[in-house]
Formats: C-alpha cells, structure tokens, sequence
C-alpha cells in the first residue's frame, strides 16, 4: 500500500521542498498550509504521518492534535522554530514522535521519518472490516463473502478501500476518479469509473445486503453497516 503523508506547514517554499524530498522516496505528500486544510483531508484521506508545524495562520499545532489528530491514530513529527525546553516537551507530551527545531538537515529528518514509519508499521495493525457476510482485509488484501475468497483486480480493491475508509461520506464521481485515477495521473472517464464500480458491486453482492448505494446526482455511498 502507498504510504501518504501530511505535511502541514504555512512556509509554501518549505512545504514545496519537503513533499518534493518525499516524493524522491517513493511516499505521496499532500499539503495543506493551514489547520482548515488539513482538517478537509483528513476526512478525505488515510496518512501514515503527520509532518506539523506549531504555528499556523488559523491555528495552533498543540490544540490541533489534541483536538483533532489524536482521534485519527496517526503518528506525527512536530516541525518548527520554537527551541524553548517548555515547549519541546509540551510537544513530546502531546504525543509527539519527534520535536524537530528549524532550520533541519533535510537528510535527517527524512532517515528520522522512515525510522518512525518502520516502527509504526511494526506496531500498528488494521482490523478487517465484517459487513454483512464480508471480511475486509485491508492489510492483506483479501475479501472474503460468507467464507468464500472473493477475486477483485487492483483497481477493484482500491475502490473498495476507499469505500471502506470514506464509508459515512458520499464520495462523488470527481473524488473517485481523483483517488483511483488521476493523482497516478492515469486519467480515464467517469465511464470507466461505473463500469469498475458496478463490477466491484457483483462481486461482493450477496442477495441480501446492498454494500455500495448510488446517489443519483452526486455519486455513490457505502451502504452496509460495519461491524
């Protein structure tokens, strides 16, 4: 699975470097320059870390992961000028796995970020969803209807996890299309988009649960209650 993360950070020039210095590693960055902005993706999207810095044009670092971070379960860096002793341990309480104090060799911090991967990643498990008479395995990429291995193409299991992840929300053609498609900058029509969801749709269909309800209008919903 593609690791994502979350650099949130107001300096356009830093923020431009570092998601540029991520990308060199394989990992997919998404920016956001204020606490509003990150908030937005983090309803749309699953990060495996959080790059943060303390102050913010609408906010403050240390209310935002108390607020807001701490109930995604995602592992987080603080990135910022502020060197006081008080406030790297605020941070380190906060939850923090690393206080790191600009200017930063970006070397560093990018050894430091792949050690905080690896160590989460030993430790952080993802249940498999049950909905109905479907096991969801997100981690191992499996699914399963009443017992049985369902056989999904990539791109199927994709939408599936999308669904899975985003399952309260709506999910509009245009959002699909970005999250499956575009950002590989693969681009393809909302034809192919109905085709693979009405595929996907067959597949894990089981006669007495409707797990993907259309939205006429604006798009598709999970419909099925996860257990």
């Amino acid at each position: 699975m593609q690791i994502q993360i979350l650099v949130i950070e107001d300096d356009e020039i830093l923020n431009s470097g570092l998601c540029y210095n991520l990308q060199k590693r394989g990992i997919t960055p998404f920016s956001a320059y204020c606490v509003e902005e990150a908030k937005s993706l983090l309803k749309k999207e699953h990060f495996d870390l959080i790059l943060l810095d303390v102050n913010l044009p609408d906010g403050n670092g240390f209310d935002f992961t108390e607020e807001t971070v701490s109930r995604c379960n995602v592992p987080f860096l603080f990135l910022t000028a502020h060197n006081l002793e008080d406030e790297i341990i605020q941070g380190l309480r906060a939850g923090a796995e690393d206080y790191i104090v600009k200017p930063f060799s970006i070397r560093v911090l990018m050894e430091k970020i792949q050690a905080v991967l690896r160590r989460c990643s030993g430790t952080k498990k993802t249940e498999p969803y049950v909905c109905g008479s479907l096991t969801i395995d997100l981690e191992n990429r499996l699914v399963k209807n009443k017992g049985s291995l369902v056989s999904l193409t990539p791109t199927e299991f994709e939408i599936l996890e999308v669904f899975c992840r985003n399952r309260d929300q709506i999910l509009t053609k245009e959002v699909l299309l970005e999250k499956i498609w575009d950002r590989k900058e693969n681009y393809v029509n909302e034809h192919a988009l109905s085709l693979n969801v009405s595929r996907l749709r067959n597949k894990i269909s089981d006669g007495e649960h409707e797990y993907i309800k259309t939205i006429y209008g604006l798009g598709y919903k999970w419909a099925g209650e996860m257990q």
